[in-house]
């Protein structure tokens, strides 16, 4: 029998359970900073991008099997790419 999703969040709720257990064990190793979403978002934009016609069993597979550096590495890549300010006034006031 073939699994079919309507949308990314049907599939995203399919497979929370799974992310949650990988959280749950990041955690239990430090990474306490990771989110179900950050495992969603790092199996989105990198292990999943190409794929065609992958299981449902497939995708809890590759989330329970991650390496969790992979996982760290890709958050904070993703963290680093973001603009920051330096505040010199107040909070939220920008000196230039």
């Amino acid at each position: 029998m073939e699994i079919e999703f309507e949308s990314l969040e049907e599939l995203y709720k399919r497979i929370r359970p799974a992310l949650h257990c990988k959280v749950l064990e990041m955690r239990r190793e430090g990474y306490i900073y990771i989110k179900e979403e950050d495992i969603w978002n790092f199996f989105k934009e990198k292990k999943w991008v190409n794929s065609k016609d992958l299981s449902l069993y497939q995708m809890v597979s590759d989330v329970l099997n991650v390496d969790n550096i992979l996982v760290d590495k890709y958050l904070k890549e993703k963290l680093n790419m973001r603009n920051r300010v330096i505040y010199f006034e107040g909070k939220g006031e920008e000196n230039d």
